[in-house]
């Protein structure tokens, strides 16, 4: 745990093991960043607003394939920060080997954590079952995808400090061109036998037709197929938000009718190999903003150089959703790329400021707090720690607990 959690606590990535123990304490020190911990914390905020209380408010719950919701920006923020604190963490590379090797671990360590937080220990509020069949586990995630960001911001910090931009250019080259360029056939998608869905003629294999190139639909992009050939359908992600579109009517109990397109049902990751490549790059461009602050020591130089550059991000992402773009978290499209994590820019600098500049730490402690300790936070929310305390207590029958009350009245399952 100790060796993954520079990831995401700043606490382990402000600063370099030395030989000198007291000038590695005095280091550390210096180089801390307050507005980054709150940042961090506000990252882990997010995600546990939009978890908990997406259901009730849909506004704020990710958006089920165009446009953005406050959601959508909860990943290229983790993502941003881990670039800010990779550059920090590698602001003196004196063995490019030996910190290859620490980075490659952590990230290893990372993505093993994330597979393994995705074991299905909760199914349910109606349910206190738990496990999952290792060969439909999720092979990608949240925490899978946080290590893919870091390990290539790292890689680039070590060896390509001065390339990573034909790094990001590259990255964005070999996207498009398979998002674009790759050849989407008709595929199928056989439904679980353990499934009561099935078709009109009692079979439970569903043909999606395809035959296009350069879709950016929920059936046919290129970036759904590469997941299905290399990881499998079956390690997909079960229940795509693709499936609150109008088009699919999906029921209040999550069922999808028998009338709806037959993609509905089929299983879609929103982490998955493609979109990578791209959310790859909201980590790159996280260390060009911790590079500013490292060889920057004025407040204003800082200020100055994030805004123009997050300004410089925002527009670029404009227009290409003027151009057709659309921003989309699922394809983690370039549009939602730079606009995304360009509104990670801006609200750094906002934390900056009220932080470190004007020294409101009372009035964000609580954030700084969940941020020097979000690795710990994570792993409770996404295993469902919390949610199954809050439910081992109940009044007289095990349905009377918060939980189920809260579910009953706001959400409506």
């Amino acid at each position: 745990m100790a060796l993954i959690e520079p990831l995401l606590s700043s606490s382990a990535a402000d600063g370099e093991k030395t030989e000198n123990r007291s000038s590695t304490v005095d280091r550390r020190k210096a180089a801390r960043v307050a507005s980054l911990d709150v940042f961090r914390g506000l990252c882990v905020f997010l995600m546990m607003l939009v978890d908990y209380a997406g259901s009730i408010f849909p506004i704020i719950a990710h958006s089920p394939w165009n446009g953005v919701h406050l959601a959508d920006f909860v990943m290229p923020f983790f993502l941003f920060v881990a670039g800010i604190s990779t550059a920090i963490a590698y602001k003196k590379v004196t063995d490019r080997v030996a910190d290859t090797q620490k980075a490659l671990l952590r990230a290893f360590k990372l993505f093993l954590l994330g597979v393994f937080l995705q074991g299905g220990y909760f199914h349910g509020v109606t349910s206190l079952t738990y496990g999952v069949d290792v060969e439909k586990i999720r092979l990608f995630g949240i925490l899978q995808r946080i290590a893919i960001g870091y390990v290539v911001a790292a890689l680039c910090e070590i060896w390509l400090p001065c390339q990573r931009w034909c790094v990001v250019i590259s990255l964005l080259v070999i996207y498009l061109g398979l998002l674009y360029g790759l050849y989407v056939p008709d595929w199928q998608y056989v439904v679980p036998t353990d499934s009561f869905i099935m078709t009109a003629n009692n079979s439970n294999i569903y043909m999606v037709n395809c035959c296009v190139r350069g879709d950016l639909g929920p059936a046919c992009n290129s970036a759904g197929m590469i997941d299905r050939y290399i990881l499998g359908i079956d390690h997909l992600y079960a229940k795509p938000v693709y499936r609150n579109l109008k088009e699919c009517n999906i029921s209040s109990h999550g069922q999808v009718p028998e009338t709806s397109p037959s993609w509905c049902r089929t299983p879609f990751d929103p982490e998955g190999i493609l979109s990578s490549l791209t959310a790859a790059v909201t980590s790159i461009i996280g260390l060009q903003y911790g590079h500013i602050l490292i060889q920057l020591q004025g407040h204003k130089e800082r200020l100055w150089n994030w805004s123009i550059f997050s300004v410089l991000l925002m527009s670029l992402g404009l227009l290409l959703c003027f151009l057709g773009m659309p921003l989309n978290k699922s394809l983690y499209t370039i549009s939602y790329l730079m606009v995304t994590t360009s509104t990670a820019g801006f609200t750094f600098c906002l934390l900056y400021a009220l932080v470190d500049v004007y020294e409101w730490r009372c009035s964000t402690y609580v954030l700084e707090w969940m941020g020097k300790h979000s690795l710990i936070i994570f792993i409770l929310v996404t295993s469902n720690i919390i949610v199954i305390m809050a439910q081992g207590f109940y009044l007289n029958a095990p349905q009377n607990n918060i939980v189920h009350w809260i579910i009953t009245r706001f959400v409506h399952k």
